[in-house]
């Protein structure tokens, strides 16, 4: 600013117009990027998050010797921590479920191999069985034992189960447990297969 006689002189229309319009070019450049960006943040998120309730799951089971499962329904894009009530005969719900973020859900998009040393075949993990053993369509479900072993659903050592979420444009994760119990998490570009250990 110049000062003139005894009035400031200030910045003109024309050179307010020009600095917003850069600020806007600069603005519009970034918030692709930016969106990407946040997009990767709620997918890594709820990947992280079903890995730590598949772990939680696994020593839940041991601590309190009875199965303990991971249930998501794959319809309403929720999952929550079930505990068999023995003496009730029933699967009750630890906590509210959780719900994917927005953008996110369950699905491999187009991979069409599963992590080295995982599943033979990619796929969601097994349907979830209501207490009389008739599926429950639309779900997934990784079971473990009082032991903390995953199982299927005749109580066999199972190292198959698998759940994979996607955004459909940054990634895939999926989270996989052996039958040692491992409990592990990927990741691959939604373009191409190339799972790596995260």
């Amino acid at each position: 600013m110049r000062l003139r006689g005894n009035r400031q002189a200030g910045y003109s229309t024309i050179e307010l117009l020009v600095v917003l319009a850069i600020a806007g070019v600069l603005a519009a450049m970034a918030l692709p990027s930016t969106a990407r960006t946040l997009a990767d943040v709620r997918l890594h998120n709820d990947a992280r998050a079903l890995h730590n309730l598949l772990s939680l799951a696994k020593m839940r089971a041991s601590s309190k010797f009875t199965r303990v499962r991971l249930n998501c329904d794959l319809a309403n894009e929720t999952f929550v921590l079930e505990t068999f009530d023995k003496t009730a005969g029933i699967w009750v719900t630890e906590e509210n479920p959780q719900t994917l973020n927005t953008g996110v859900d369950f699905g491999f998009d187009a991979m069409t191999k599963a992590p080295d040393d995982t599943q033979d075949v990619l796929g969601q993990a097994a349907l979830c069985k209501a207490p009389n053993g008739d599926d429950i369509n639309n779900t997934a479900c990784i079971v473990f034992n009082s032991r903390g072993i995953p199982v299927d659903s005749a109580g066999n050592p199972d190292g198959n189960g698998a759940i994979y979420i996607t955004d459909h444009e940054t990634g895939v994760y999926g989270v996989t447990v052996s039958a040692t119990p491992l409990v592990r998490l990927w990741w691959s570009p939604t373009s191409t297969t190339a799972w790596a250990h995260k």
